[in-house]
C-alpha cells in the first residue's frame, strides 16, 4: 500500500509540474512528458486497486485529472508555439 501511495504522491506533482510548464513557451516539452509519466503512475494505482480490492486515494485521482489536463493544455501550447514562431519566420519572407 505504501508502493502506491509513493506512486499517487508522484502523480500529484508531475500533474503540478505540467500545469506550470504551460507557462513557460517551449518547456511544454517537458511538461507533456510529466504529464505522460504522471498518467501511467495514475493508471497503474488504478488497475492494482482494482486487481487488489482496494479504493485509490483522493491523490491517485487528483493525478489522473491534473495529468490529462496538463497533457491537454501543455500540446495546445507547444503547437500554439510552434504557429506563432512559424508566422513570424514566414514574415520576413513577404515583407
Amino acid at each position: 500500500m505504501e508502493q502506491y501511495n509513493n506512486k499517487a504522491i508522484a502523480s500529484l506533482v508531475l500533474g503540478i509540474v505540467s500545469l506550470v510548464c504551460i507557462f513557460l513557451g517551449y518547456f511544454t516539452l517537458i511538461g507533456i512528458v510529466c504529464a505522460i509519466i504522471g498518467l501511467v503512475f495514475a493508471i497503474q494505482i488504478r488497475k492494482a486497486g482494482e486487481a487488489e480490492g482496494f479504493k485509490p486515494t483522493g491523490m491517485a485521482t487528483a493525478g489522473l485529472v491534473l495529468n490529462i489536463i496538463g497533457l491537454g493544455l501543455c500540446a495546445l501550447a507547444f503547437i500554439a508555439c510552434v504557429a506563432c514562431v512559424g508566422i513570424i519566420g514566414t514574415a520576413g519572407l513577404y515583407s
